[in-house]
């Protein structure tokens, strides 16, 4: 392996890894970095995969959603398979990019998240919160050879943060600019917005979970096929169907939506129990299959816009917004959105649209945190998640 920083250049290739809330694969990045971190960084996405679970992985993390099933034995067996399966997805990502494992500094994995509990308890007189990241680092840097960083939250939560969201951090870097406000929103399994002021430093930087992304309208097309399908692909049963008014304006009166910042949220609210409500309210109220969907794919339209209502607008107006994840290929979530966004002045685009990738994006930022773990800088934004200081994230394996 090289040396960090002894190029004329400052370059380097750094592994990402990403599997999200969805569980739709593992996203796995090679990027070139040239530049010293904490100064200006050139990024450079060089090669992508996605690499879709194993059905009975997929099953089988979708059990460990559930606190009664997810026993110890099963979470440490699925840790180490994962481990396995993410530094097979770094290998062929590099073959990809025509490099050797030997040209690589570092790995960076979000690892699967089974469990986020950023609400503070008290317990026995102390602050308790806690997430649960899975996908050894360990066995990911044993098989690659590569030294791998895993367990990026921890040390946020550990200074009174929610450990969450991480990429705002990367976002800052990477696309803040002088003259407008940037509103970045990610719609994977959860939405979350970052909001980079126009001409901001990095304490001005903001963001949180705006509520469901894709998370309901999978769920709910998984049940309504008996898991033939996993999503509604390109928006075509929302497309057949029309929003139920009263359903959405039930759902808008969840509380999660007024909650005050910092909050991130995930399947712990947004899972399987609130699929099988909405399923109920389905037979109940004899709604078709179209209809429901069409309404949950409005509401994460409504409640990412609602988001900007209640705590952005006023202080940070902004004329863009740029969507990356998986809900940006669904065009009825995206012509929902333009509907709810634009009479506010505000342009929705892609990451496509800005010359990036929507599938890579959150790969490429564990490639740059972990980039600062290796160079032992900080890499949170404590105004984001509500840490009490800047902090190193991450555990490395070697």
């Amino acid at each position: 392996m090289t040396s960090i920083y002894n190029s004329v250049d400052n370059r380097r290739y750094v592994v990402g890894l990403m599997s999200g809330t969805s569980v739709d694969g593992m996203d796995a990045a090679v990027v070139e970095i040239i530049g010293i971190p904490s100064n200006q960084l050139q990024v450079r996405l060089l090669a992508f995969e996605n690499t879709p679970y194993p059905v009975e992985v997929r099953e089988g993390i979708f059990e460990l959603f559930d606190p009664e099933k997810a026993t110890v034995d099963k979470i440490g067996c699925m840790n180490m398979l994962l481990g396995e399966l993410y530094a097979e997805a770094a290998l062929s990502v590099i073959a990809k990019a025509e490099l050797a494992p030997g040209d690589i500094e570092v790995i960076g994995s979000h690892g699967q998240t089974i469990y986020h509990a950023p609400e503070i308890q008290q317990i026995q007189g102390y602050p308790v919160h806690y997430t649960v990241q899975i996908g050894e680092g360990a066995v990911i840097s044993a098989r690659t050879g590569i030294p791998c960083v895993t367990d990026f939250r921890m040390a946020d939560m550990a200074m009174g943060g929610q450990g969450a969201p991480l990429v705002p951090f990367t976002e800052y870097l990477l696309y803040r600019e002088d003259q407008r406000t940037m509103l970045l929103q990610n719609i994977g399994g959860i939405g979350n917005i970052t909001v980079i002021p126009a001409g901001c430093t990095s304490e001005q930087v903001f963001a949180f979970d705006t509520g469901p992304g894709n998370m309901l309208i999978d769920g709910v097309v998984a049940k309504l096929s008996l898991g033939e399908q996993t999503m509604d692909v390109g928006g075509a049963i929302a497309q057949k169907g029309r929003v139920d008014s009263d359903l959405l304006h039930l759902l808008q009166q969840e509380s999660y939506y007024t909650l005050p910042l910092p909050k991130s949220t995930g399947r712990e609210r947004f899972g399987s129990f609130y699929v099988d409500k909405l399923l109920s309210y389905q037979q109940e109220h004899r709604l078709s299959s179209e209809d429901l969907i069409a309404t949950i794919t409005m509401l994460t339209a409504w409640s990412i816009a609602e988001a900007y209502r209640l705590f952005i607008r006023n202080d940070y107006p902004s004329d863009v917004m740029v969507v990356g994840g998986g809900g940006s290929y669904n065009p009825v979530l995206m012509k929902f959105l333009q509907q709810e966004m634009e009479p506010m002045g505000v342009q929705v685009l892609t990451q496509e649209d800005v010359g990036q990738s929507s599938d890579a994006k959150e790969a490429i930022a564990f490639a740059v945190l972990a980039d600062y773990t290796l160079a032992r800088l900080p890499n949170n934004l404590p105004n984001v998640t509500g840490a009490q200081r800047s902090v190193i994230m991450g555990k490395i394996s070697y």
